[in-house]
């Protein structure tokens, strides 16, 4: 029995709100709305008492796969580990495709965010790159070829 219908978004956690959607926004993705949760609600799905998180729903030109992210008010949101590599176990990246993968790159890195190594080619087909973000997110950004 299959019990998944469809995927329905990507959820980051972050401490400046602000920052991390002006990122997502300048690579293309669209605000599709933004709220607060607090209550019994999110204190028992995530767990946490005194839960109020603030969410931005981002999603991309396709309609596809949406992006969540979300700043707790309270309690004070934990570190995590900013300076992560692909070995670390847990979240450790969102990728995205992009129509001309340096013109995408020149505009993060206008913003200050810059690559984790460097734009590497597969078989003359994808360019891609991985970019730490805010918060130390990183972000995969791949161009299709020919």
């Amino acid at each position: 029995m299959t019990h998944v219908r469809r995927f329905d978004h990507i959820g980051i956690t972050v401490s400046d709100l602000e920052a991390a959607t002006d990122f997502f926004v300048r690579l293309g993705l669209e605000v599709e709305g933004t709220g607060e949760v607090a209550g019994e609600f999110v204190e028992t799905v995530c767990a946490i008492p005194g839960a109020h998180c603030r969410i931005v729903m981002l999603r991309p030109p396709d309609d596809g796969c949406r992006l969540e992210l979300s700043s707790f008010v309270t309690p004070d949101h934990v570190a995590g580990s900013p300076a992560a590599l692909a070995n670390e176990v847990g979240l450790r990246n969102v990728s995205f495709e992009v129509g001309d993968l340096d013109a995408a790159l020149a505009a993060v890195a206008g913003d200050g965010y810059g690559l984790v190594g460097g734009v590497g080619a597969y078989e003359d087909s994808v360019r891609m790159a991985y970019v730490r973000g805010p918060e130390g997110i990183v972000v995969s950004l791949f161009e299709q070829l020919g």
